[in-house]
């Protein structure tokens, strides 16, 4: 029985027999191919032309293309899906851009008419005091409320 394998420059070459080829580490997949050492190896029959070698060369061949461009629409497929995420998740940080952009124009306002009233005068401070203490009483208040409205 000869043995067969593509060599370097994809012709079908003979390999020497024996039982380098088939050892206990070999398997045999559903084509014919033997792998043996990490090297398929092609057991043929002494009768086989070199044609029907060819023939079940190309069908493996074809069958590994196939496998191979299953893989490729599938990573292309979750390239697309990626590209998709990505830029769904940019248009989001854009508008929580814009959302901060907002926010921080009201905050600065707000500073600027706080610091005008505490720059004002001395009943101004009063009130602003007596606020600012109310402000955290409240704070405290709601606190407890939530905390009670949890257990």
């Amino acid at each position: 029985m000869a043995d067969w394998a593509r060599g370097e420059r994809g012709r079908v070459e003979p390999v020497a027999a024996g039982p380098a080829v088939m050892d206990a580490a070999a398997s045999k997949s559903p084509a014919g191919w033997v792998v043996s050492a990490g090297r398929p190896c092609l057991r043929a029959e002494p009768a086989q032309s070199s044609g029907a070698v060819e023939e079940i060369l190309d069908r493996e061949n074809k069958r590994i293309a196939d496998s191979l461009a299953s893989k490729v629409t599938r990573l292309k497929s979750l390239a697309l899906d990626i590209d998709r995420d990505a830029e769904d998740q940019n248009r989001y940080l854009d508008g929580m851009d814009s959302d901060f952009m907002s926010v921080t124009g009201l905050l600065t306002g707000s500073v600027k008419r706080f610091s005008t009233m505490a720059r004002s005068g001395r009943d101004n401070r009063k009130l602003l005091c007596g606020m600012a203490l109310g402000l955290v009483v409240l704070f405290f208040i709601l606190s407890y409320l939530l905390s009670r409205a949890r257990t």
